[in-house]
């Protein structure tokens, strides 16, 4: 049943009053060449499009925004295509994660500032799900999500390539003088050969399917590759359905709850998620409201729950997206795991999970597995604390050798990613396998924008005697596509004088994953001095968005938002005044 009728929609405050402000709207609108029948009585969908020329994982969304358009006016609606930053992963500097907030305050007050009455939001590449999403939230109009898809299996030599993955583990094998210039160079070339984002379980495809676990994607939206023809059709239902929500004015709000978090939480861990989910997810709840609000407890606890029984790299050690796509997608996904999930939470389809997902079917019981054979029993991620990390850390066990998940070993301390970079080829420095790497000041604030530094590399000399993962410690984050025992998201941040900022190297630290638990074997007297003794770094910025981000950005374990953004902050922000 409609809720609204075309006088209430929220477009009609600019373009029906018999006013010289709505004269203007109308004139400047029949300036573009529309007419009246164009905006009469109908809403107006606002299409935020974050394709740029630099971007390859939405390379296809200048394409694909005319599919969203047709199915906007079949459904009797009127498009508009309103361009946000894009944030290419592969080229932003320092990190995308400065500039997710920049996008989320572009996307709400975009929203905000136009005559329209909802928006798709049209992402995929790591941040820009997240930063679509929570803008949206706030903004409150009916939205709807729409993932760009991943990118086709990558091919060498009969080989089937996983971006990001077998990148870090080809060069490994470069650097140990196992693969020639010539085979680095077609690997280079094979890698990624279409649209779309990394076809592993990174942080894009988790975030893609977390969008729809919540419910704000359409049914097996996040799973259709890039370039499969069900992608169009897939925008053309987006445009479609963004109408029916408005005249059902189903916003953010009625869609939403603590239950949709949830079923986010427990799919990304059934998936083998990224360990970026954590701080996307927790930031987007708590922009839905403190009912909302999910952290890392609840992380942990669902890690414990609930099994990996996505075969995909890395946590899985053969299968792609694109297999995924084919074994049924998130849906089969979703449907295997039911016991697991809040099956009455709403979605933007209009239907609940369960409805969502009903007669949802497995085509291959390798690629997503029966809980009863899953691919680990529990251990997607886990959060780990101690004194030097009083705050949580994250660990991803499902991607990392068995044997450093309880570990003990002297720490090496890195104060910078130049540091480390320099040190890390020298055949000389005094490392083994147990040492535990550590860098710091690559947090929030530190790195700025908490780069994906975590995963550091393993020392050449220690590459050169077979060395393939060893205990890594930082306040940094690392790519989804990563993998290793790589402790991330230290909080609080060394930079802003964390524990983390007082390890010394050969200092030891103890790492129990089943216990949760990291410590470091330095005496409490001992801290106490070397706090006393410890300098606070210079700032990173003197001017500018850098030194806004710098001043507003919170904390790892509380989802990397701005202060002022989060909804607990202030009041709903008014409607704006049309004079």
């Amino acid at each position: 049943m409609n809720h609204k009728t075309p006088d209430s929609l929220r477009s009609a405050r600019w373009f029906a009053p018999d006013d010289l402000r709505s004269f203007g709207h109308r004139s400047r609108a029949m300036q573009l060449g529309y007419g009246p029948e164009d905006w009469a009585g109908r809403p107006v969908i606002a299409i935020v499009n974050t394709w740029s020329d630099i971007n390859p994982c939405h390379h296809h969304f200048k394409q694909r925004v005319e599919d969203v358009k047709r199915g906007v006016l079949q459904a009797g609606g009127f498009p508009l295509e309103l361009p946000a930053i894009s944030l290419a992963e592969p080229f932003v500097k320092p990190s995308t994660m400065l500039y997710r907030n920049l996008l989320a305050m572009e996307t709400e007050e975009l929203i905000r500032s136009h005559p329209v009455d909802a928006a798709v939001l049209m992402g995929g590449c790591d941040k820009t799900t997240p930063g679509l999403v929570m803008g949206a939230i706030s903004a409150g109009l009916p939205c709807i999500y729409l993932p760009a898809g991943p990118m086709l299996s990558g091919r060498w030599k009969g080989q089937v390539l996983g971006s990001g993955s077998d990148a870090w583990k080809f060069w490994d094998e470069r650097r140990a003088g196992n693969l020639s210039q010539t085979e680095w160079l077609e690997v280079e070339a094979g890698i990624a050969r279409s649209h779309g984002t990394c076809m592993t379980m990174g942080t894009a495809a988790t975030m893609m399917g977390i969008a729809e676990a919540i419910g704000l994607a359409l049914p097996g939206a996040s799973s259709i590759p890039a370039p499969d023809a069900n992608h169009p059709r897939m925008s053309a239902a987006c445009g479609r359905r963004i109408v029916a929500m408005v005249w059902e004015d189903l916003t953010p709000a009625r869609v939403l709850s603590r239950a949709s978090f949830e079923n986010g939480i427990a799919v990304a861990m059934a998936m083998g998620c990224s360990t970026n989910a954590i701080i996307h997810l927790v930031a987007m709840s708590r922009r839905a409201g403190a009912h909302c609000a999910v952290g890392l407890d609840d992380f942990d606890a669902a890690s414990r729950r609930v099994p990996v029984i996505a075969n995909i790299r890395p946590s899985g050690d053969k299968y792609l997206m694109e297999d995924f796509y084919d074994a049924g997608g998130l849906p089969a996904l979703m449907g295997r795991m039911a016991a697991h999930l809040q099956l009455d939470a709403m979605t933007v389809s209009g239907r609940s999970v369960g409805q969502n997902i009903a007669g949802a079917v497995v085509h291959n019981d390798d690629v997503i597995r029966p809980l009863h054979n899953p691919l680990y029993a529990e251990g997607a991620l886990a959060v780990l604390r101690g004194n030097i990390a009083p705050d949580g850390a994250v660990i991803k066990p499902s991607a990392c050798a068995p044997r450093y998940l309880r570990h003990t070993g002297p720490a090496l301390v890195f104060d910078s990613y130049p540091d480390m970079k320099a040190a890390i080829d020298d055949e000389n420095l005094d490392v083994s396998a147990d040492h535990v790497l550590v860098l710091r000041n690559a947090g929030p604030k530190g790195g700025p924008g908490m780069p994906e530094w975590g995963m550091l590399p393993i020392p050449l000399k220690l590459v050169k005697q077979g060395v393939r993962d060893m205990l890594r410690l930082s306040d940094a984050r690392m790519s989804g596509t990563s993998y290793g025992a790589c402790i991330l998201h230290v909080a609080p941040e060394a930079y802003i004088g964390g524990p983390l900022a007082l390890v010394k190297t050969g200092d030891l630290i103890s790492v129990d994953v089943a216990a949760r638990r990291i410590h470091l074997e330095v005496s409490d007297a001992e801290l106490a001095a070397r706090r006393a003794a410890w300098v606070a770094p210079p700032a990173r910025f003197g001017r500018g968005y850098g030194w806004m981000f710098s001043r507003h950005i919170l904390q790892a374990d509380e989802g990397c938002d701005f202060d002022y953004l989060e909804t607990a902050f202030g009041a709903a922000v008014d409607e704006p005044a049309i004079y």
